[in-house]
C-alpha cells in the first residue's frame, strides 16, 4: 500500500495527525490545525480524508470523555467543601472567624477518592490520546492506514 501512496500524501497525513500536539500552544489546537489542513487537502487523496477525519474524531471523542469525567467529579468536589459551603456568604465578607474549617476525615475521604479516581482517568486519557497520536503519525508516515481505539464516528 505504500507504493500506491504519495510521498507527499503520507507526510500531509502524519502532519495531520502531529497537529493535534497544538493544543499545547493554541486553545482548541487539536481541532483548528487538523480542521484546516484535513479541510483543505481532502479533495486531493483519499488517504488524507481518511486520516483527517481520523484525526478529528479521535480529538473530539478525547474532549467529550473528558467532559463527562469532569462532570462527573463536579458533585464529589462540591460534596468535599460542604461546611465552607454552608458558612460562606456574599454579603458577609468579615467572614474569616465564622468557618468551621474542622474537617471530619471519614467524610473528606468519602468524597475525595471519586475526584482521585476521575483525576486518573483524566491522566489516563491524555496518556492514551498522546501514545496514539505518536503511533498514528508515524504509521502514516509510513503508509500505513491507522484507526484510533475508542473513537466515536462523528465525521463520517
Amino acid at each position: 500500500m505504500t507504493e500506491s501512496i504519495s510521498k507527499h500524501h503520507r507526510n500531509l497525513s502524519a502532519i495531520i495527525h502531529a497537529s493535534t500536539f497544538s493544543r499545547y500552544f493554541i486553545p482548541f489546537g487539536q481541532f483548528l490545525a487538523p480542521l484546516l489542513l484535513w479541510s483543505i487537502n481532502k479533495k486531493d487523496s483519499d488517504f488524507v480524508d481518511y486520516n483527517g477525519k481520523q484525526a478529528l474524531n479521535f480529538q473530539i471523542s478525547m474532549l467529550l470523555y473528558s467532559i463527562v469525567l469532569g462532570a462527573i467529579s463536579v458533585p464529589f468536589f462540591i460534596g468535599l467543601f460542604p461546611e465552607f459551603l454552608d458558612n460562606f456568604s456574599f454579603w458577609d465578607w468579615g467572614w474569616h472567624g465564622d468557618i468551621n474549617w474542622h474537617w471530619d476525615s471519614r467524610q473528606w475521604w468519602r468524597n475525595a477518592w471519586p475526584l482521585g479516581a476521575t483525576g486518573f482517568f483524566q491522566f489516563v486519557l491524555t496518556a492514551i490520546n498522546i501514545i496514539y497520536t505518536i503511533l498514528a503519525t508515524i504509521r502514516t508516515s509510513e503508509g500505513q492506514t491507522f484507526k484510533y481505539p475508542m473513537t466515536i464516528k462523528f465525521i463520517k
